[in-house]
């Protein structure tokens, strides 16, 4: 009887836990979606659900204007730090074993790094490079610099479990042997055997980006992704803004769910094609 209280008991715990886990997860998607239906200007509370804000987010220049900038910087640092995290993996796959554990090291400071450290470093550079043309540098450039080397580094550890995982070597032998070059090689043999890596570190990537808000305050100058203009409207948001900036999230969380559902779809999908062949 006893151990069979302890199970129960254990079992009422991990339970509690995960619900616990699930809530502090999924709560806070809640409230905003709640928030961008919500009529009260406040976003406090919801007599009658309103799809209003969908719409009037649209016309909010300031808004829309935070929002392109955001998917610019993003899409254009996570293109870039693909081709640069790619061909960085792939070199650093080559290497000797030493070699190989020294740069990984290296690689992983970024990321273990503080973001509040890198933004002043990165700072205190573009201040320096902004001295010596003898103007300001401040805007999209050093954004998109900032973004991609922070981003980089995760392209490279997505990127190099799928070449150790791989006879990498022997197929790049094999496809030297039979005259192909090694430009061709590598795009024809090696990248089709690590997209997934590469598709991997390229959400990454993509997702360090569009929410990154520290970094870009330091760097970003006069304009603003979404979170420093989310930062810099605090105080007036509670005229209809704070809505509309819910009801963008509400919709980039649904693009986001919709994107790794169907990409979930189509893996089950040939995997089950593989099976049955």
């Amino acid at each position: 009887m006893k151990q069979k209280q302890k199970k129960l008991i254990i079992k009422i715990i991990a339970c509690v836990f995960l619900v616990a886990v699930l809530l502090f997860t999924y709560l806070p998607i809640i409230i905003i979606a709640l928030t961008s239906i919500s009529n009260d200007l406040f976003g406090l509370s919801m007599t009658k659900p309103t799809f209003i804000w969908y719409q009037t987010m649209w016309k909010s220049r300031s808004l829309m204007n935070a929002i392109v900038y955001t998917l610019q910087i993003s899409i254009c640092s996570t293109i870039i730090s693909i081709i640069f995290g790619t061909i960085s993996a792939i070199g650093i796959h080559n290497l000797n074993r030493k070699t190989k554990q020294k740069v990984i090291m290296l690689n992983n400071v970024p990321i273990l790094n503080t973001d509040i450290v890198s933004a002043v470093f990165l700072l205190i550079i573009f201040q320096l490079v902004g001295m010596i043309v003898g103007r300001s540098v401040f805007g999209f450039t050093t954004t998109l610099i900032a973004h991609v080397l922070f981003s980089t580094p995760y392209v490279i550890l997505s990127v190099l479990p799928k070449l150790n995982s791989i006879n990498n070597d022997s197929l790049y032998e094999a496809s030297l042997d039979l005259g192909c070059s090694p430009t061709k090689t590598i795009f024809k043999i090696v990248i089709p055997n690590i997209k997934t890596g590469v598709i991997t570190g390229g959400l990454l990537a993509f997702t360090m980006s569009i929410d990154d808000f520290i970094i870009t305050y330091f760097v970003t100058g006069k304009r603003q992704n979404f979170s420093t203009w989310l930062y810099g409207s605090l105080r007036t948001l509670r005229n209809g803004l704070w809505n509309q900036a819910c009801a963008y999230n509400t919709l980039l969380i649904i693009i986001t769910i919709v994107i790794v559902f169907g990409y979930q779809f189509i893996v089950l999908s040939k995997n089950k094609r593989g099976t049955k062949k």
